[in-house]
């Protein structure tokens, strides 16, 4: 039997490359940084599966050319890379990774939202450029405590959870918006529902670990910003185009909120010349939420595993579009 032909995206776990090497044929696009759209549809052509992540597009261009293409596995929760509509009509399996990640997430946050209130991050840069002159004030580097304050979170799908369970350990009251009421969730963890506009009003800190979808596009601009306290801080660990930026920079410059902590944006890198760069009460990272060991071994393991339970026919964990199995049901795509 002719092995199968995976393509993998970028350079990522050995333990996941081996995994795939057992028993199908591996071509590695060995680099950090993702390929470019004419390499990516040339190296589909004649590949049965294809690893990828989250800065490859896969739409209808390449689903044309990737006549052999069987499954198409992102090693990443978010799927909005993916045009899942054509995949299907083509018959191709497509997975994600939604639930490794939540551990590592959920402590990100709170590693966001502790360094934009305590100004960890603004205190280091001033040591390090010489400024610190006197070895302790009673008004230096002021921030808000934790303990005790409101934290709003939106969105309480895994992630969402996981902050809200920790941050009750921190003594936090915590509140929440979900598209759907959870009330098993509420009296598990002892947190309150709350429309959108009143988590904004009420909220000392919020965090953002909604989905990127239609609806959620730009779902904190101007107006959210305006309702938010002066006092609060803004985290988001979820997608860049959930916030406007742009509504963003103007309210930390004119005060409605105190501070944000971001780890995501709408262009990503973003530019050297966005203007959160240079602000202080602003702390920024790139997009390194999940970035632990255990957190991205599990993740490309798993990536390479939904790969070869589709080429096995069988199940996959994580299957975004459930419907291809009429359009090609899983013995007809058994490969291994």
């Amino acid at each position: 039997m002719v092995r199968p032909r995976i393509y993998v995206s970028r350079r990522i776990q050995d333990s996941a490359i081996m995994l795939l090497r057992e028993c199908c044929d591996v071509e590695l696009y060995d680099s950090d940084y993702p390929p470019p759209k004419n390499i990516l549809v040339k190296s589909l052509e004649d590949k049965d599966a294809a690893l990828i992540l989250l800065s490859d597009t896969i739409d209808r261009e390449v689903f044309e050319k990737a006549g052999r293409l069987r499954v198409v596995s992102t090693m990443s929760a978010g799927y909005d890379h993916i045009d899942l509509k054509e995949a299907t009509a083509r018959g191709v399996y497509v997975t994600n990774v939604p639930s490794v990640l939540t551990d590592a997430v959920a402590e990100f946050a709170l590693a966001l939202l502790f360094s934009v209130a305590r100004r960890v991050v603004e205190a280091d840069r001033f040591l390090r450029r010489g400024s610190w002159k006197i070895a302790w004030s009673p008004m230096f580097m002021l921030g808000p405590e934790i303990s005790g304050k409101t934290l709003g979170i939106v969105g309480l799908g895994a992630i969402g959870k996981a902050v809200a369970s920790r941050a009750k350990g921190l003594n936090m009251r915590v509140i929440y918006f979900s598209r759907t009421r959870k009330p098993n969730v509420e009296a598990e963890l002892g947190i309150s529902y709350r429309p959108l506009n009143e988590l904004l009003r009420e909220s000392d800190f919020i965090v953002l670990s909604t989905a990127l979808t239609p609806e959620t596009v730009g779902m904190i601009g101007e107006r959210e910003l305006r309702s938010m306290k002066p006092s609060s801080y803004l985290v988001n660990i979820s997608r860049g185009a959930v916030v406007d930026e742009k509504a963003l920079v103007k309210a930390l410059k004119k005060g409605w909120i105190a501070g944000a902590a971001l780890d995501v944006f709408e262009k990503e890198p973003i530019d050297p010349d966005n203007p959160l760069i240079s602000m202080d009460n602003v702390v920024l990272t790139p997009h390194m939420a999940s970035a632990t060991f255990e957190a991205r071994r599990r993740l490309a393991e798993k990536a390479a595993e939904n790969i070869l339970s589709v080429l096995r026919g069988e199940a996959p964990p994580s299957l975004l579009n459930p419907e291809v199995m009429k359009v090609k049901p899983l013995e007809t795509v058994r490969m291994l």
